[in-house]
Formats: structure tokens, C-alpha cells, sequence
């Protein structure tokens, strides 16, 4: 039984056969380290930000496509892929800088989709106009705006140096959906916030919050401990505890119930890069992950949208043949 709409299954579906991502790194910063709004970055945020590492090798663009794309060419004989701007927030700055890198992406081959991480805070009409633009120009089949709510408790944001509301999500989410951009809100369960940590009803609150709101598709995470973060420091003086394992799969299973069917499922565990896991330790093993959320949504009879109009099993259009 297919529990969840995956992104695979949705791209299979969509081009009749796999869709692999290619991380690319641009060089951008990000408003919350480079000054413009704070130079300590949110409290849990890597300051290395996420990313392949091949920019800092000295890789362009289309060489850090190549160096991904001849991988997945010879190991799985894949012919479509996404790019995917990663690191930091990639519609940070002037959008003649934006515009340059899209740019780059001209002609790179088996490009079909463009996903782009950045925050809501850094879109504006201009830009968003030119990603709408970009995608006819490059022949894109979508393009995945990747945008950080984290939670929608304006509370916990400024408890963890977040440097926006979630009023200014749901402004980008719905400029972006105006212009065909595909939003996908990146959320996480667990975070610090001023009366100690956020549970369930938090992450209830902020799957009801993305489901009022022309977002296409969610990103869960995890909270984990990174080191050389705030959050690293607050664990070490015994100020915050991530989440157990069992609290996760408890928490994203009731999560994913309340969940619109119609949103397509990106991510459902965050996945620490090596050497950066300070705790829990259970979130260092991608695999077993991935097993314990499947064994429990098969165990407790969880499907996406159970308590959102599925209840009566997961809708027709979720392929049963698809992994």
C-alpha cells in the first residue's frame, strides 16, 4: 500500500520514469549570516549551510552537473534530472545575480526541473517573475520553490533567530503560486522554543497553516543538534533535548494524517551531513530512519490525508505499482 504521495512517484508518473536531484551550490549567502538581518544565522543552522562541497573545489555550474549527472548516467542509466539550488538561500540579493545564475543553467542536459531552496524574506515581484520567466525560457516542466517556514508559531521563530514571520510565507507562497511556481514548505518538529520545546500540537498547527495556503508540496525534518550551532550550545548546558525516535514517529504519523492528500511529500526525516551530528544519535542512520517510519505508518495504519478527506484509504491517483 502506498502511504504517502512521494516526489518519486509523482515524477515517475508525471515523465514515466525517475527524475534523480543534482545539488548545486551558486555561491549565495544568506540574510541571517552575511548582516543584513543577523550574522548568528538560526539557532539550529549548520554555518557551513547544506550543500555538495564541489563550489569550494573550484567546480562552475556545469561542472558540478557533469561531476553528479556522469555518476547517476553510469550507475543507473538516468536521463532526467532537477537541479537543485541548495545552499543557503539561493534568492538572496540583487535579482541581476539571481538572473545570471539561471542563467548557467541554460543547456545543461536532461535538465527538467528547477528547485530552488531560499527564504520568503528573500522574494520580491521582480524575482519571482523572473523564476516564472526562466521556466518557459529553459523548457522546465516545473519549477519547486523551496521556501523555510520551519513552524507557524511567530513565537518559536524569534526564539530561534529566524529573521521572518509566517505572514511573510504566506505572502511568497501565494505570489509564487500566482506565477506557477510550485511552493514547497520546509517544516521541522521539535524546535526550541521560549516555554521549552514544540510537540505535536505545534506541528499540527503548522501542517493546518500549509494546508490553508497554495502550497504544492512539505519537507519534514527532524530537529537535530548540529555542530557549532547556538542549538549545540543551548544541549550542552542542558537547556534543549531533541526529539526521541518514538516522538518523531508519533508526531509525523498524525502530522501526515492531517496532511492534504493532494501535497506531494518531499522529505519525511532530516539527514545530517558527516561529522555534523551532535545528537540524537538516532538521527545519524538515514536507512533505518526511513525502515522505523515505515514500519510504523504500516503498523498503526497511517496514510496521508486519513483525518483530510482520505479517509477511506489513500486517493486513486497514488500509483500502487510505485515504490
Amino acid at each position: 500500500m502506498v502511504r504517502i504521495h512521494r516526489l518519486s512517484a509523482y515524477l515517475r508518473r508525471r515523465f514515466g520514469e525517475r527524475v534523480q536531484k543534482i545539488p548545486l551550490d551558486a555561491g549565495f549567502s544568506c540574510p541571517n549570516r552575511d548582516g543584513t538581518l543577523s550574522r548568528e544565522g538560526c539557532v539550529f543552522c549548520n554555518p557551513q549551510g547544506s550543500g555538495s562541497g564541489l563550489l569550494d573545489r573550484g567546480l562552475s555550474i556545469s561542472e558540478q552537473w557533469a561531476f553528479w549527472r556522469d555518476i547517476h548516467v553510469k550507475k543507473h542509466g538516468l536521463r532526467l534530472f532537477t537541479a537543485y539550488l541548495q545552499s543557503y538561500s539561493n534568492t538572496h540579493g540583487p535579482a541581476a545575480r539571481l538572473a545570471g545564475v539561471l542563467d548557467r543553467l541554460t543547456g545543461l542536459p536532461g535538465l527538467s526541473c528547477l528547485a530552488i531552496g531560499t527564504r520568503p524574506d528573500c522574494l520580491d515581484d521582480e524575482k519571482l517573475d523572473l523564476l516564472a520567466e526562466s521556466r518557459e525560457r529553459l523548457g522546465l516542466a516545473e519549477i519547486f520553490l523551496e521556501l523555510g517556514l520551519q513552524t507557524a508559531s511567530d513565537e518559536t521563530l524569534r526564539h530561534i533567530n529566524r529573521g521572518h514571520d509566517t505572514a511573510a510565507f504566506a505572502q511568497a507562497a501565494r505570489a509564487a503560486a500566482e506565477r506557477g511556481l510550485t511552493v514547497v514548505a520546509h517544516v521541522m518538529a521539535g524546535l526550541p522554543a521560549p516555554h521549552g520545546r514544540e510537540g505535536l500540537a505545534e506541528l499540527l498547527d503548522t501542517v493546518d497553516f500549509v494546508n490553508s495556503l497554495p502550497v504544492g508540496g512539505i519537507k519534514f525534518h527532524n530537529v537535530y543538534v548540529c555542530r557549532g550551532t547556538r542549538l549545540a550550545r543551548w544541549h550542552d548546558d542542558g537547556r534543549y533535548d531533541p526529539p526521541t525516535q518514538e516522538e518523531y514517529l508519533y508526531w509525523l504519523g498524525e502530522a501526515v494524517m492531517r496532511l492534504d492528500p493532494r501535497t506531494v511529500v518531499h522529505r519525511l526525516n532530516g539527514n545530517p551531513a558527516q561529522g555534523e551530528l551532535v545528537a540524537p544519535a538516532w538521527a545519524g542512520n538515514m536507512r533505518k530512519v526511513h525502515n522505523a517510519v515505515r514500519d510504523h505508518f504500516e503498523r498503526e495504519d497511517i496514510w496521508q490525508g486519513k483525518l483530510n478527506g482520505a479517509g477511506n484509504g489513500p486517493p486513486e491517483w497514488f500509483d500502487p505499482e510505485q515504490p
